[in-house]
């Protein structure tokens, strides 16, 4: 099983939730995924683990768009975030957060690839500073 089709299914789920308000419902069938063939997964468990960080995410967004904006810099207005960066922010922070069986160091990397393959150019560097921060913060909580 690839978690990285995943995430990627996840963030562009999140994503669509966010830009164009597609109910969570309807993203979780991933028939866009398939009709578009933007990245169908190979096998049911990506499936599932996508629509376990999506529902998760949605579940705690209140708490997680909080985490967000407490760590950005006093220059960054989370309400003019990039849709991309926020999507792939708001599934990561999540990850870190209940997501305890995999590593802080794999979830940050996960985010910077995505942001790479699907960010503005630096965003991956916002996007890695933004997690470190969160994780560290977390790490210091337990």
């Amino acid at each position: 099983m690839s978690r990285r089709k995943g995430r990627v299914l996840a963030f562009q789920a999140l994503y669509s939730h966010e830009v164009g308000g597609v109910p969570v419902e309807d993203l979780l069938t991933f028939s866009w995924a398939n009709e578009s063939g933007i990245v169908a997964a190979d096998s049911d468990e990506e499936y599932l683990f996508a629509r376990f960080l999506v529902t998760g995410t949605m579940e705690h967004l209140e708490e997680i768009d909080v985490l967000i904006k407490s760590h950005l810099a006093a220059n960054w207005n989370f309400d003019r975030l990039n849709k991309v960066s926020l999507s792939i922010l708001r599934m990561s922070v999540y990850s870190l957060l209940y997501q305890k069986d995999t590593s802080a160091s794999i979830v940050i990397d996960e985010a910077v690839n995505i942001a790479k393959d699907f960010g503005a150019d630096d965003s991956f560097k916002f996007i890695n500073a933004v997690l470190d921060k969160i994780s560290k913060a977390a790490q210091q909580k337990e």
